[in-house]
């Protein structure tokens, strides 16, 4: 995984939410999701692309079933971008990079 892209659990997820006035980007997924290994060079791209305009995280469902309920994560790979702590974009399935992107040039 990226340097750029932050490894999430129930635990840190609202720190890195509050961390600092960047926006942020989740991905949600899980081992077994072949759409979420798919995505995941995407994510790296984008990591890297927005890095110091926007964060990066990645939250295993599996693994951490607090905030993916919190948030009704149903389908995965899921993106939520959140400004200000609040969800501004909902992404779900594997989706083109141009399409990822629209939504965050819309708050990074």
């Amino acid at each position: 995984m990226s340097g750029n892209i932050r490894d999430l659990t129930d635990e840190t997820f609202d720190e890195f939410l509050a961390q600092d006035d960047l926006p942020s980007m989740v991905d949600f997924w899980a081992e077994w999701c072949a759409p979420c290994k798919a995505i995941a060079p995407v994510i790296e791209d984008l990591a890297e692309e927005y890095a110091g305009k926007l964060r990066v995280g990645k939250l295993n469902v599996d693994d951490n079933p607090k905030i993916a309920s919190r948030f009704s994560i149903r389908g995965i790979p899921t993106l939520l971008i959140f400004k200000n702590g609040e969800v501004q974009e909902q992404i779900v399935g594997a989706q083109p990079k141009g399409t990822i992107k629209k939504s965050l040039d819309k708050v990074a």
